[in-house]
């Protein structure tokens, strides 16, 4: 059993992108902006308000952006301040003091497993966090906070968890289980994109984790499956066989940013909520329907 606290999160982040072409070409997925920030910058904010102090990101090839935009650009912030524009300077600046960020290349891309696996000498023995860079979570940080609060009261891995159209679960890692309160469950097994005819449940594994560091022996345990590729779902599974896991369950604040038209209806939706956009935004939104309507 794990008592340590959370203090530790991995953000893999090495994917090319590919869905993105040819905008990804050249650019990180991750520093695709969802209004005025790059999507990773999201993941980082969640993880800092749910109390995480140091972030390991794990890049690839052609992800040098990710470190320029969390590092301090002092040209820039000079320009600021000469141009009296301090409410930018400040979100500079903040942003590159949110957390203690470190970074180290997934040098093959062989799966989830083993992005997280590159993690485990900067983890060492303590339970840490995983974050996917292409989620993000628009919930003040409540889900994760709540899952590091699961882990502190039982000392165990936990997964965040959403109920999906049972036609939809073959997209996502699929969890049998026990139902123990409110918005949380034991999980008893977990299968990777099961046919819907074939799911457990329609509990689908979402993009954040808390992890006790057996997840490392766990990840060594399993085979490659196809490709190569380490699937992060099938270390769970054998980390069941020796440990509880649960699963806390949430309903709103997700989007894929890996999915063209979540990345799209996050970006509307985050403006549509801003103070300095969102009157203006839809206006035009109610417009466009308008004029499409006659047309």
């Amino acid at each position: 059993m794990s008592d340590k606290p959370v203090r530790k999160a991995v953000i893999p982040a090495a994917g090319l992108g590919t869905r993105f072409l040819p905008a990804t070409k050249s650019m990180p997925k991750e520093m695709l902006p969802v209004v005025d920030k790059p999507s990773i910058q999201y993941v980082v904010e969640e993880a800092v308000a749910a109390g995480i102090t140091d972030i390991l990101v794990i890049t690839g090839r052609g992800k040098r952006a990710i470190e320029d935009h969390f590092d301090r650009n002092f040209e820039l912030e000079f320009y600021l301040e000469q141009k009296s524009k301090h409410d930018l300077l400040k979100e500079v600046q903040t942003t590159a003091e949110m957390a203690a960020i470190h970074y180290i290349r997934q040098t093959d891309p062989l799966g989830l497993g083993h992005a997280v696996r590159v993690a485990k000498e900067h983890v060492g023995d303590e339970p840490f966090a995983v974050l996917l860079g292409d989620d993000i979570m628009v919930d003040d940080a409540q889900l994760l906070r709540s899952m590091i609060d699961v882990h502190a009261r039982y000392g165990r891995s936990v997964l965040a968890l959403k109920d999906v159209p049972r036609e939809q679960i073959c997209f996502y890692g699929c969890a049998e289980q026990e139902p123990l309160e409110q918005g949380l469950v034991r999980v008893r097994s977990v299968v990777e994109k099961p046919r819907p005819e074939d799911a457990p449940s329609t509990l689908a594994v979402m993009g954040r984790y808390v992890f006790t560091p057996e997840i490392f022996d766990a990840i060594d345990g399993i085979e490659p499956g196809a490709g190569g590729e380490l699937q992060l779902t099938d270390a769970i599974g054998l980390l069941l066989e020796s440990q509880t896991v649960y699963g806390r369950t949430f309903e709103h604040g997700r989007y894929d940013i890996g999915q063209k038209i979540d990345f799209l209806r996050a970006n509307i939706e985050l403006a549509l909520d801003r103070s300095d956009l969102g009157p203006e935004l839809e206006a035009f939104l109610v417009d466009i329907v308008q004029q499409r309507k006659l047309l």
